[in-house]
């Protein structure tokens, strides 16, 4: 059920717009892909010349929402989960961006914007891996 109330189209649009640019800027200017994963990987394995930029990457990623919440009000949030349940369902996301070779943002906004047909599959097999877990933990499972 969507909550229209909710719906933001016009905020939802400047952030993709946002993300787009984000990532234009740093395959142009660094030759790098914004892929959370790979960036956050590469900083497990740190190499003196790649770490400010990742590092400068993800504070971004940090300061943004706290920046955001000091001039905005915070939306309401809420997780109707267990611990355990958040817990398997990070390790499932960890795996499946393993097996991919890249996360949703390195195969959905910069592989697909570059046409990559490896990318393509791996954002097809994402989405739908998320549409069946949703029908069978909603639906299937009843919770």
């Amino acid at each position: 059920m969507v909550d229209w109330n909710a719906f933001t189209p016009w905020s939802a649009t400047i952030g993709g717009m946002v993300i787009g640019l984000a990532a234009a800027l740093l395959i142009h200017v660094n030759g790098r892909v914004a892929g959370i994963s790979g960036i956050l990987g590469g900083m497990l394995r740190p190499r003196a010349r790649d770490f400010a930029w990742r590092g400068a990457f993800v504070a971004g990623l940090v300061a943004a929402p706290l920046i955001y919440a000091t001039f905005a009000t915070r939306p309401d949030a809420s997780i109707d989960t267990r611990y355990p349940a958040l817990i398997a369902a990070g390790l499932l996301v960890g795996v499946g961006t393993r097996l991919a070779g890249g996360c949703t943002s390195g195969h959905g906004v910069c592989g697909l914007s570059r046409l990559s047909p490896r990318s393509l599959a791996a954002t097809l097999l994402f989405m739908a891996a998320g549409f069946v877990t949703v029908f069978v933990v909603r639906h299937l499972l009843g919770s």
